[in-house]
């Protein structure tokens, strides 16, 4: 059955009383069967960073924690107690969230900076794997073989797979919690992650010649060859928008739950629009003597940051486009990849052909962490599951100074890293081989 022809997914219709059985009930997870009182113990003998992470394992973990107010209660323990160990209330809710917010930050910073870390690796494709996103906890990654796989960031544990339609190849993809959105070939497909397996596609050569793509629900952005922004709505499954953004191909994009588009060209071109007012291109910058190949936007600083073939990093102010408020050579060859956590405004984790997982000062453009993995590997254990058997290997991380010979290292130290993903002390790395790396920072 061509999946293009499929149908819109249907409602599931409750069961009646008289025949639903207890075999049809959906089993709960170990982190659903828990009630509020048995995870507030457990909750209470965590640190704020650790909480933190809880709250991204499940709906019901995040609901727990916020409803407790554990973030509050552990500033509190932190920040806010006399030598008799009374709280001062004067502070605002909103007030102990955000500086509740700052400290995990503040923390995050000094974990990927100076904390010890070493990298979890085992092989998760059957041919090399060049892409990876995560989120909530879950890395997913693909582009390569025909097949998404969604792994646990923790256990490195396969949760699911998604399998392409037909021959064309998968050039991106994202994901959230009801589906997995990927460009393959000309066409949109979109995998829902319910129990109802079903995948949607647009029409073929809706998208011609489509390099790179982002999606905020209801819209995904598709730039192509030709310097045109194609926007698509994922429900109507309709093209709504052609904008010609750039002479050059669309080499990158950055799309923000605002509808704020900003691309990037392999010709060094930076361009935004905002599609929510209908507003004209407007050119933003250029590298000039380098093409665009990685793109940021960090909504909470209205910062754009660029990485460019030559190794470059630069950083726009949008709330003054005129300004480059910085540029730093952060590397001798081409950056494949850049990532920050959504709320991060300290950091940009950033990698690229050189294989150097780099930490820049996102205000100052300083090279704050050069990290590398160490040439031993000790095997940790072998996973068995229903996805098969994977073995789960360990290696130590190696801390780069600036005037370390890069060159003079050896290459399996430091495979060229093609995507990289940050989470909480986190980074997740794909080199165009059949690893997938999870590089944890522990203080």
């Amino acid at each position: 059955m061509d999946p293009s022809a499929a149908a819109a997914p249907k409602l599931r219709q409750p069961s009646t009383a008289g025949t639903a059985t207890v075999k049809n009930k959906k089993k709960k997870t170990t982190a659903e069967a828990l009630s509020n009182d048995v995870l507030c113990i457990i909750f209470s003998f965590l640190d704020l960073v650790q909480l933190i992470r809880c709250s991204a394992v499940s709906t019901s973990w995040s609901k727990a924690v916020n409803k407790l107010k554990l973030h509050q209660t552990e500033y509190f323990k932190q920040q806010h107690s006399d030598p008799n160990g009374l709280i001062d209330a004067s502070l605002s809710q909103r007030s102990l969230s955000e500086q509740a917010e700052q400290l995990a930050m503040e923390q995050h910073r000094l974990a990927l900076q100076r904390a010890p870390a070493n990298v979890i690796q085992w092989k998760g494709h059957s041919v090399g794997v060049n892409q990876c996103r995560m989120k909530m906890g879950k890395v997913l990654t693909g582009v390569g073989d025909k097949v998404m796989r969604l792994w646990s960031a923790e256990s490195c544990k396969c949760l699911d797979e998604y399998f392409l339609v037909d021959k064309a190849p998968l050039i991106d993809f994202d994901f959230d919690e009801g589906k997995v959105v990927g460009l393959v070939g000309t066409r949109i497909c979109i995998w829902n992650r319910t129990e109802a397996r079903n995948v949607f596609s647009s029409r073929e050569n809706l998208f011609t010649k489509a390099l790179c793509m982002r999606y905020v629900d209801p819209e995904a952005v598709i730039g192509c060859e030709d310097g045109k922004v194609r926007v698509f709505d994922l429900y109507s499954r309709k093209c709504t928008q052609i904008i010609k953004m750039h002479q050059g191909p669309v080499s990158c994009l950055a799309f923000s739950d605002d509808q704020l588009l900003v691309s990037g060209s392999s010709l060094g071109t930076l361009s935004l629009s905002d599609l929510s007012s209908d507003q004209r291109v407007v050119l933003l910058g250029s590298t000039y003597s380098a093409g665009v190949k990685t793109l940021c936007f960090n909504p909470n600083s209205y910062m754009v940051l660029a990485g460019s073939t030559a190794g470059n990093v630069s950083c726009w102010d949008l709330r003054n486009t005129a300004r480059t408020l910085w540029e730093t050579r952060v590397s001798p060859n081409v950056i494949y990849s850049m990532h920050h956590l959504m709320n991060d405004t300290s950091t940009l984790v950033v990698g690229g052909i050189d294989g150097v997982l780099r930490t820049v000062d996102q205000v100052t453009g300083e090279v704050i962490s050069r990290c590398i993995m160490d040439d031993s590997t000790t095997a940790l254990h072998r996973s068995t599951e229903r996805f098969g058997t994977v073995q789960i290997e360990s290696r130590k991380v190696k801390r780069l100074s600036e005037d370390d010979r890069i060159d003079l290292m050896p290459r399996t130290c430091k495979p060229q890293i093609t995507c990289l993903a940050v989470g909480m002390e986190k980074v997740v790395t794909t080199h165009n081989d059949k690893y997938i790396r999870v590089w944890k920072f522990r203080k």
